[in-house]
């Protein structure tokens, strides 16, 4: 449901899979949880077509975080709140930079 080409067939797809597995207790909270996510879910459709790979997933957002927990751990604790953000600074501009310098683009948007 999630790589259909419009946000009609992806709710088409998510009533027909609450349908096909409502009643099985086994899938009631799987169930609900689908239900109450599923707008969150889907909001790259309000986006570009070409955008929709890129901004579905979440991989981008969680190799930063990654890279930010890996500089921060050999520091452990820090003195004030300016040093923590510092540092997150400092690894999203080195993250900007290389994104710049590099062939690779992720989203195009046509202006």
């Amino acid at each position: 449901m999630f790589d259909a080409p419009t946000l009609k067939i992806a709710r088409d797809l998510k009533d027909q899979f609450l349908s096909k597995y409502a009643g099985e207790a086994k899938y009631d909270k799987a169930l609900e949880i689908l239900e109450n996510g599923f707008d969150d879910a889907v909001k790259f459709y309000a986006e570009p077509e070409a955008a929709h790979r890129h901004i579905k997933s979440t991989n981008v957002i969680e190799r930063l975080n990654e890279e930010i927990r890996r500089r921060e751990r050999p520091i452990r604790i820090f003195p004030n709140n300016q040093s923590a953000f510092r540092l997150i600074g400092a690894v999203l501009i080195e993250a900007q930079k290389e994104y710049e310098k590099s062939n690779r683009r992720y989203i195009h948007f046509d202006n």
